[in-house]
């Protein structure tokens, strides 16, 4: 049984959003994902803090790509830290690292988000 998608927004700074992911990515996790994005407003960087990411699947690979596409439209910067080896491994296979930062901590990201 899939882990539901549960996002907490925090806003650490008046351009910044963080969106602290807990559970799994999927196909099914659309609403929840976009209902977050839509909470962060006009941030011009969106932090994804994927520490408490369980799993995720070519659905929510998908998913990323559609937020990320909605980002670039709103002109923010997309920024994730907190991934597992795995995880960074498929960002990297699926080239989603080219477009989507990826750091080893919330400072530095949140430092690059500033810039």
């Amino acid at each position: 049984m899939p882990n539901a998608l549960t996002l907490d927004v925090r806003q650490p700074g008046s351009s910044t959003a963080v969106l602290d992911v807990q559970g799994d990515i999927t196909a099914d996790s659309e609403k929840p994902l976009m209902e977050a994005y839509a909470e962060a407003g006009s941030a011009k960087a969106i932090v994804l803090n994927f520490s408490g990411l369980e799993y995720m699947n070519s659905g929510g690979i998908g998913l990323l790509v559609t937020l990320l596409v909605r980002a670039n439209r709103a002109k923010q910067k997309l920024l994730a830290f907190g991934l597992t080896e795995h995880y960074r491994q498929i960002f990297e296979l699926t080239r989603i690292d080219e477009a989507i930062e990826i750091f080893g901590s919330e400072d530095e990201a949140l430092q690059a988000a500033s810039k």
